[in-house]
């Protein structure tokens, strides 16, 4: 059995989600920065992390890298994400069950994010059953650091209460108290059924918390992030690289045509052998002063010739170029899941206005007080039948 928790006293609250990609980093980055206005100093840990990168040797979670880089967390990056999931993860612990190194593992990171700090914001993975099967889900985790939870969903009434009843009960199985609901990406014209969710909630013993409203903003992808989706590279403009794409065209007509739909913030998709495109799109963004044109991909692995390649250098007009079809490249930038970074300073700015105004954060500080976790090996066992699977985002 592990060593108990030692920090018992921080603070903190447990950031869930009925499903993968509800808005769970978006509403820990707008916490972090309004609970900054009223505690010196906030902590921060993904205790379970799915998607991470390599620094320094060691794979961290990719959200506790963008909490540091944002906010410059003074905490080490290992203790901030102790634990990534990497894809043979599950079959050694299957093969070694080592539930208590875990748990240490896991309570000891927490107590070294927590040092000295006034609050803690615990932020999940996926939904409730995430890291069921190695013993550390969502519920699992929050149970062990003694944490309150915020559950995140998105916008609806049928839907969301549905998933949240079904998170609901997880937690309470692990005797984990949920706190309420903020409800995330709500469209303009749904603002009017609200009344009807916190009724509908009120039967779940639930609290309304927060409703954030749907900003297209958040949804547009940077060309980095394109170029990424796409396995391009940049062929020219890659200094503008954070520049957003608001809208696709792709050039399958003529090049007086596309010029009609080039608007700000635009990205056009086209051939490399397309040269009428390519100056279209150039002398647009040269003699019609559009700045706010996005760029343009070229597709099919097919790159301009020389001549064309060092007329498009002379501008700062980004080009990326991949070798997908037009169709595909389309397909992947308007189903992309658009994950936020520490450089989209502005998207940064928008989501802690977004938090902050829309989010009631006296209750969730108020919610924040540590409760009495219990030692690994005390919870109760979870049935092999409930069917919790990772959901993909809608």
């Amino acid at each position: 059995m592990s060593a108990p928790l030692k920090n018992v006293n921080t603070p903190r609250i447990f950031v869930a989600a009925t499903r993968q990609d509800d808005g769970k980093t978006t509403t820990s980055l707008g916490l972090f920065a309004a609970l900054q206005k009223r505690f010196p100093n906030i902590g921060y840990i993904k205790p379970v992390g799915q998607r991470f990168v390599e620094v320094e040797g060691l794979k961290i979670d990719e959200d506790s890298v963008l909490m540091n880089d944002t906010y410059r967390v003074r905490t080490p990056l290992r203790a901030m994400s102790p634990i990534a999931v990497e894809p043979d993860f599950t079959r050694k612990f299957l093969q070694r069950r080592n539930v208590d190194e875990l748990n240490a593992k896991v309570q000891s990171a927490f107590d070294e994010a927590a040092w000295e700090k006034d609050f803690v914001i615990i932020e999940g993975t996926g939904h409730a059953g995430v890291g069921s099967v190695f013993e550390l889900s969502n519920a699992a985790v929050a149970k062990l650091l003694g944490a309150n939870v915020v559950m995140v969903s998105q916008g609806g009434i049928g839907r969301p209460i549905d998933e949240i009843a079904m998170n609901l009960a997880l937690f309470e199985k692990f005797g984990v108290k949920v706190i309420g609901v903020v409800l995330n990406k709500i469209l303009p014209s749904k603002l009017d059924l609200l009344p009807y969710v916190e009724q509908g909630l009120a039967r779940l013993g639930l609290p309304l918390l927060g409703a954030i409203p749907f900003n297209q903003e958040l949804r547009k992808p940077t060309l980095h992030q394109v170029c990424q989706q796409l396995d391009g590279e940049f062929l020219a403009g890659s200094e503008h690289k954070r520049r957003r794409v608001g809208k696709v065209v792709i050039g399958a007509m003529s090049s007086y045509q596309v010029g009609k739909y080039l608007e700000p913030h635009s990205l056009l998709i086209t051939s490399g052998d397309r040269e009428d495109m390519i100056l279209t799109a150039t002398q647009a963004y040269r003699t019609e002063k559009k700045p706010n044109l996005a760029g343009v991909v070229l597709v099919d692995g097919v790159l301009p010739s020389p001549g064309v390649l060092r007329f498009i250098c002379q501008y700062d007009l980004p080009y990326i170029a991949c070798k997908c079809d037009s169709y595909t490249a389309a397909t992947r930038i308007t189903r992309m899941t658009v994950k936020t970074e520490a450089a989209d300073r502005e998207k940064i700015s928008l989501i802690q206005q977004l938090v902050e105004t829309h989010v009631d954060i006296d209750k969730i500080i108020a919610a924040g007080q540590p409760q009495r976790p219990e030692q690994p090996g005390t919870f109760l066992e979870l049935s092999p039948e409930l069917p919790f699977g990772e959901d993909q985002a809608a």
